[in-house]
């Protein structure tokens, strides 16, 4: 239990740390130059979430987790049927920038930006996630949402193997 402790005292301060960090840096998120001008627009993912920021006094995960029901139920919604969605493959995934509201995969399984679905064998989750693309190899690693992740129900401090479809 002890263990369990320290772990989630250091997962605090952690997430205390990147509101710190951005409340020191004035709150802004790096401009993403693919939703800026996008070369394609019927290929452009669904709209963003709409930008929201922890509070700097939040320490606890619900906090950080800004998510709302309406789009908590949009993620966890089963994909269309027959709905062509490919593979991708598997991924070793850990807990992103708990500041960084919404559902999605920083993954190098993607060049583009694209809608797409994580599953997590061990609880049988999924997750709807916008895919982002990320330098390195295939088995380098990815970075996914803090709401993705409660929502997989994947433990916070531990680095799940998720299955990723792109499409749908």
């Amino acid at each position: 239990m002890h263990v369990r402790s320290v772990l989630v005292l250091g997962l605090a301060v952690s997430l205390a740390a990147c509101a710190q960090i951005r409340d020191r840096f004035g709150g802004q998120a790096e401009p993403d130059p693919a939703a800026a001008a996008p070369e394609n627009a019927a290929a452009a993912p669904a709209a963003p979430v709409e930008e929201r920021f922890p509070d700097a006094q939040a320490r606890t995960v619900d906090d950080f987790d800004l998510s709302t029901e309406d789009e908590r139920a949009a993620a966890a919604a089963a994909p269309a049927s027959g709905g062509g969605e490919r593979s991708l493959g598997t991924t070793v995934a850990s807990l992103g920038d708990p500041a960084s509201q919404g559902f999605w995969l920083e993954t190098p399984l993607v060049d583009t930006e694209t809608e797409g679905r994580v599953v997590y064998a061990a609880t049988g989750q999924s997750a709807n996630v916008t895919l982002r693309p990320i330098p390195g190899e295939a088995g380098a690693g990815s970075r996914i949402s803090l709401a993705a992740m409660r929502l997989l129900e994947a433990p916070l401090t531990d680095l799940p193997t998720l299955e990723v479809y792109a499409g749908g």
